[in-house]
């Protein structure tokens, strides 16, 4: 009985510690997509968007450039630097998500927001609650990734109306998939002990999971912006 016990303490132990490491992670995924809302938001309302068409392409490689900086640094990088670059990451994501505006009307952008909180809460709740091993089907959706970045890249040439549809299709299942993905992986770092080893593990922990989460609702979103966004024009 008092083995059971000491089982059943060390079980609650560890969901504890994963309950409030992923609320970091949620609070910070939060506040980086509200930061780029209203970025975005403003950029847009402001016309400051239409200005900085001409600068689009060099606004995502900057993006991507902090992506990957901040992933292979993270190690060596102090917490404060990590949150400082993901908060720039937003704020530089928001100016170039002000170009929907340009695009979709307000209305359609607002029921896709609303579409893929759905479908992004969904998911979470399942990498959450599920007992099965997401990893596999991790690998396979990266995989996917991977594919519909250098399908990308060739339509840019191509520019064919059916493979553009396929790659968004394929987009939502990929990112819908890695939803539940990271959300277990968080999840499992939370219960592997993360909280216990304190401060700056934590910090860049949260951080890190909540750039995951952050990628994984604006890619989707913007996919599901493919088949659901109304033109302006």
């Amino acid at each position: 009985m008092q083995q059971t016990s000491n089982t059943m303490t060390l079980t609650e132990a560890r969901h504890e510690a994963s309950t409030v490491f992923l609320a970091k992670v949620f609070n910070w995924m939060a506040i980086g997509l509200g930061l780029t809302g209203v970025i975005a938001w403003y950029t847009a309302s402001s016309g400051l968007a239409v200005q900085l068409q001409p600068f689009f392409m060099f606004l995502i490689i900057a993006e991507l450039g902090m992506v990957f900086f901040l992933s292979a640094r993270i190690s060596k990088i102090q917490a404060s630097t990590a949150t400082g670059l993901f908060l720039g990451y937003a704020i530089l994501n928001g100016l170039t998500l002000s170009m929907i505006f340009l695009i979709y009307t307000q209305s359609s952008i607002a029921a896709t927001f609303f579409i893929t909180a759905g479908m992004f809460g969904s998911m979470a709740v399942y990498g959450l609650v599920t007992k099965r091993d997401l990893s596999g089907m991790g690998s396979f959706m990266f995989m996917g990734l991977i594919g519909i970045i250098i399908a990308s890249v060739v339509n840019i040439f191509l520019k064919s109306s059916s493979l553009y549809w396929a790659i968004s299709l394929i987009g939502v299942f990929v990112f819908v998939g890695l939803t539940a993905y990271d959300v277990q992986k968080i999840k499992k770092m939370g219960e592997d002990g993360i909280m216990e080893q304190g401060g700056e593990a934590v910090k860049k922990g949260a951080i890190m999971g909540a750039l995951a989460l952050y990628l994984d609702f604006i890619n989707l979103f913007l996919m599901l912006l493919r088949f659901f966004g109304g033109s302006r024009n």
